[in-house]
């Protein structure tokens, strides 16, 4: 028994203190991201997260789909997804969660972090205070946990605020934005003439399930009617077999502050998403609403904007749309410039303008810095931006991006013992891409920089895939919408092509190479030459001889234009780094088939071409001669991990029994680690929630690795891989001059492959 006697003072809450090297506020994807990567690099975290689970607007509080550069795979960015931590974030979701359960990423990303024997986290604990000696270092944070009434005073070296209002940051008080910048202060076309107090809203989910019986509803008191909910502008979007995040558009708050008001948004929300159920059920303008029930409501709305931080380079429109080049990138964007009405629901607008670029765009380094507070890294949606720029740059997976890079930026620090504005040299900053890219980054433009021991390698493999013949599985394709087929192309003549077409009637296909008019993108708005070819009624198999010639390697689009009275045959393989794209509209990213940007407003105007989800989204089958071989053992020591240019991996030939790879050195060499990259098809979009997948794994990444020496003594094997990075350490290190690399073939139709080896 515990008897406390009364006390005539206040008493103060248990107190405990921690040391750490990096002090990162906020559990959202970044925060994640970041306390994950510094700990792997050797760093002591605490990951201190307000809520009591993680992942912020992607958690089971809030369940919003994780998005980046992907969009949906409805813009034009080929093999964007976010590599690194996030990648095998999003696999391991694949893997666990093909369904999309909320609750089950939510285990996930807990998983994730407790696995990390670096990282104290603390859940359900507020930073509240920001302690500084020096006006510009912060010392330490003080951080309550409701749950367990201790406060906690955490020092470091090093911090980051990842907590998507920027209390870290504003407590410590770094410089920050909140509403648009006018077009003068950037030259932001597409920024408002004068500057405005406007903010993208809150957007509050609901479930719905339907049973097999009638469900009654009855409406809260504080809910909106009938009428007022008919009243508002967009709700006469509502579709009643919606749930979820498809409900985005249920957004409100950008009139308001969205920082101190975000209870009054919340209530907001809430009388609008009771008032929308209670309208669907009981209204009687909808159909078959009988056996639906309202199965949850957030109680966190999907916070979209409040403070950008200002660090030592603000990210513009510009950037985006041009897609500058900067010495210090370190992470990347794909999503949208895409921009709300700050009156959300209650606008007569549209509920969002969301402008593309022709490809991704890098983000520096000095937008994840802040300029004013000398150890504190920003992370997530308050990086500094302009408010165009962070109409992209606020997405959950680019943020996760980022986050990697503070997290590996944080543990350089600490080894180095140096702020983080020191990274900026060239020789620190070179390094610190060169780390971020072997733990997968993928910046574009970088590739990894191989080893010495990877340099002086031989390599001989088992076969090479030449692509001469994707085989027809006898299934055809109809041109009611205009189809491309990305091909690896090298400078110089362009391979004759056949196809086999079946025609309803006399009549004309007509084909056009096109080609990007920046190399590496993949919107093709080059159209090189046009080849007109008469057909008679039935099946035929066409050549194609374009005398056109190439300047340099790059990729092609084989384009067939619409005719709904073709159709072209398919073929079941599936290729790395091969695929097919449909000039189609896709609404759920502003695509239209096209972009044609508002006059004067410093955007581009280009065709859409995007693939098809699987299982659709087959290849053509086609016989090309002379063959192409685009998959170069070579390429694996070229330091790219998904294709640019080429396909940038090797692929043995699909009737090879035995693929392997053999780097051999004329003496022994020592070795502590190997580092396979595999293709896990980066073009695919792997959403969270509400999306389901029809796999489990993606179909061309190998699953079956074995290592041996060069005496054929097994080292290491592996029977389930799905991730896109294998890592194999030998301790202690592996004296040799041999070492065999054996795969199995991936799913049927698809040969063994990989991207890249590093031998440390």
């Amino acid at each position: 028994m515990i008897t406390t006697p009364f006390s005539s003072t206040s008493r103060l809450n248990k107190e405990i203190v921690i040391n750490t090297d990096l002090v990162i506020a906020g559990g959202g994807l970044a925060g994640v991201c970041a306390a994950i990567t510094a700990a792997r690099a050797g760093s002591r975290v605490v990951l201190v997260q307000d809520r009591p689970v993680l992942g912020g607007n992607a958690s089971s509080e809030v369940r919003l789909w994780a998005l980046g550069a992907t969009s949906h795979m409805g813009n034009n960015n080929r093999w964007s997804r976010e590599g690194g931590v996030i990648d095998e974030i999003m696999l391991d979701n694949l893997k666990q969660n093909q369904l999309g359960n909320a609750l089950i990423f939510d285990s996930i990303l807990l998983n994730k972090v407790a696995a990390e024997a670096n990282i104290t986290l603390l859940l359900n604990t507020a930073v509240f205070q920001v302690n500084k000696t020096l006006a510009t270092n912060i010392d330490s944070v003080l951080a309550f946990c409701s749950q367990n009434s201790t406060q906690y005073h955490i020092n470091a070296p090093l911090f980051c605020d990842a907590s998507g209002d920027g209390i870290l940051a504003f407590n410590a008080g770094a410089s920050f934005r909140m509403g648009a910048e006018s077009c003068d202060e950037f030259g932001e076309l597409m920024a408002p003439k004068n500057e405005s107090t406007d903010l993208l809203g809150h957007s509050l989910f609901f479930y719905s399930k339907k049973l097999d019986r009638p469900v009654v509803f009855t409406k809260p008191d504080f809910a909106y009617s009938h009428e007022e909910i008919a009243a508002i502008p967009r709700c006469k979007n509502i579709n009643g077999n919606d749930s979820g995040c498809k409900f985005w558009w249920l957004e409100f708050g950008g009139v308001l502050d969205t920082i101190y008001q975000s209870e009054d948004i919340k209530w907001e929300l809430w009388k609008i998403v009771y008032g929308i159920w209670d309208y669907i059920k009981n209204s009687g303008k909808f159909e078959d609403v009988e056996n639906l029930t309202l199965e949850w409501v957030g109680t966190i709305p999907g916070k979209r904007e409040s403070r950008r931080f200002e660090g030592h380079y603000m990210l513009k429109q510009q950037d985006i749309v041009t897609q500058h080049i900067f010495d210090d990138a370190v992470s990347y964007g794909g999503w949208a410039i895409d921009l709300h009405p700050a009156e959300g629901i209650y606008s007569d607008e549209p509920a969002c303008s969301q402008f593309h670029s022709k490809g991704v765009y890098q983000i520096p380094y000095r937008c994840f810095v802040s300029r004013d507070i000398d150890n504190l890294f920003l992370a997530g949606r308050i990086i500094s931006a302009s408010h165009m720029a962070f109409g992209s740059t606020r997405v959950m997976i680019t943020c996760a991006h980022g986050g990697q890079a503070v997290g590996e930026a944080a543990a350089f620090c600490r080894e180095l013992n140096c702020k983080p504005a020191a990274l900026l040299v060239p020789k620190h900053m070179r390094e610190l891409q060169q780390r971020l890219n072997l733990n997968g980054q993928s910046i574009p433009l970088i590739p990894i920089s191989p080893s010495l021991l990877m340099q002086k390698a031989k390599i001989k493999v088992s076969s090479t895939f030449e692509l001469n013949d994707l085989r027809p599985n006898g299934e055809f394709k109809t041109l009611d919408q205009s189809l491309a087929q990305l091909l690896p192309l090298n400078a110089g003549p362009v391979p004759k092509i056949s196809v086999d077409v079946r025609a309803q009637t006399e009549s004309i296909l007509i084909c056009e190479l096109r080609i990007s008019s920046k190399t590496g993108n993949y919107t093709p708005d080059i159209l090189v030459e046009r080849i007109e070819l008469p057909l008679t009624p039935g099946e035929q198999n066409i050549d194609i001889e374009f005398t056109a010639e190439l300047s340099q390697q790059q990729y092609g689009f084989l384009c067939f234009m619409r005719n709904d009275t073709l159709s072209l045959a398919l073929s079941d393989q599936r290729i790395t780094g091969l695929c097919t794209l449909l000039n189609k509209v896709h609404k759920a990213v502003s695509n239209t088939g096209r972009q044609d940007p508002p006059e004067n407003s410093g955007l581009d105007a280009f065709e859409f071409w995007t693939p098809e989800r699987r299982p659709n989204g087959h290849n053509l089958a086609l016989r090309l001669s002379p063959a192409l071989k685009p998959y170069s053992a070579e390429h694996l020591r070229g330091g790219f991990t998904r294709p640019y240019l080429g396909t940038n991996a090797w692929a043995a030939k699909l009737d090879d029994k035995n693929p392997k790879i053999e780097l051999s050195w004329p003496d022994n060499v020592k070795i502590s680690e190997l580092k396979l990259f595999f293709d896990t098809d980066a073009d695919h979009a792997l959403e969270t929630v509400l999306m389901e997948h029809p796999e489990t794994q993606m179909p061309f990444c190998v699953q079956t690795i074995r290592v041996l020496n060069a005496h054929g003594e097994e080292l290491y094997a592996c029977a389930g891989n799905y991730q896109s990075i294998k890592v194999i350490h030998f301790n202690p290190p592996l004296l040799s001059n041999c070492l065999n690399i054996e795969f199995s073939h991936t799913e049927a139709g698809a040969p063994a492959n990989l991207f890249a080896i590093e031998v440390l």
